[in-house]
């Protein structure tokens, strides 16, 4: 058997007297130096700016949680009217700080599988049980860009329960929580005024005002002040203010204008 070997000429006789030299170029090293940047300042180069305030804490009754709505991009407002808590299920909240699309696809997530444990084993999942499962899911992903700080709150059988887990698979059971930008504002009225005998009202005007502060001093949040309760029989949304109207409602306009003198009138 004889092989074809028409195909295989050299180069320089398609391309001439420069195909040594083109064939060359290919394989020389490019003339330009490659940036030397180090993994933290590459990360610090696509980092997001994110900002938001969200909040938990358990009373005797239950679980108040609360948030803000705006989403930020950088010093851009990017909306208005984002919903920060998310149901998982009818007994169980959890709350949106970092990347909206992380948050929200990993709490949806959650409440598939949650779901599924459900139907599996013929009880809901406990509080425990459900942040647990996040926190082994997210820790698969640690190191790959994730951004999450989320709050699972709920109600089951041992009573209310909270827990903060994050994008790094950190864990921490507490009584109060507050993530997000404005944080450090919320924790000031939050500790303030936090007592364990509380009633639903008091725990949710707490909560709520604790919100309107922190959109007060951050620029990163802002927009409805959205309250939960999460008890025995469930969670129920209780209270969607703005903030703008709730300004006006904590500190009411008062009149600077001086008063009329009295005038003595003709008998």
């Amino acid at each position: 058997m004889k092989f074809d070997t028409s195909g295989l000429e050299s180069t320089a006789s398609v391309f001439g007297t420069a195909g040594s030299e083109l064939v060359d170029g290919f394989s020389a090293a490019p003339a330009f130096e490659l940036p030397t940047t180090t993994d933290k300042e590459a990360i610090q180069m696509v980092k997001p700016a994110k900002g938001t305030t969200t909040l938990a804490f358990i009373f005797k009754d239950g679980v108040i949680v609360a948030a803000d709505s705006r989403a930020s991009m950088g010093g851009y407002i990017s909306s208005q009217s984002v919903k920060k808590i998310i149901e998982i299920n009818p007994y169980m909240l959890g709350t949106m700080a970092g990347g909206a699309a992380d948050c929200q696809f990993w709490h949806r997530n959650l409440g598939i599988k949650c779901r599924l444990h459900e139907l599996a084993n013929k009880r809901r999942i406990s509080v425990t049980g459900a942040s647990k499962l996040l926190a082994n899911i997210l820790f698969s992903y640690r190191g790959m860009g994730l951004s999450v700080g989320t709050m699972i709150a709920g109600w089951d059988e041992t009573g209310p329960g909270l827990y903060y887990v994050d994008s790094e698979g950190g864990r921490l059971k507490g009584t109060r929580f507050s993530v997000g930008s404005g944080s450090p504002y919320a924790y000031g009225v939050l500790d303030s005024g936090y007592r364990p005998d509380m009633s639903i009202e008091e725990a949710a005007e707490l909560g709520r005002r604790a919100i309107y502060h922190a959109t007060f001093r951050d620029g990163a949040s802002g927009g409805v002040a959205s309250v939960y309760y999460v008890g025995p029989d469930g969670w129920k949304k209780l209270s969607g203010d703005d903030v703008s109207e709730l300004h006006y409602k904590y500190y009411p306009v008062v009149s600077t204008e001086a008063p009329e003198p009295d005038r003595m009138v003709e008998a």
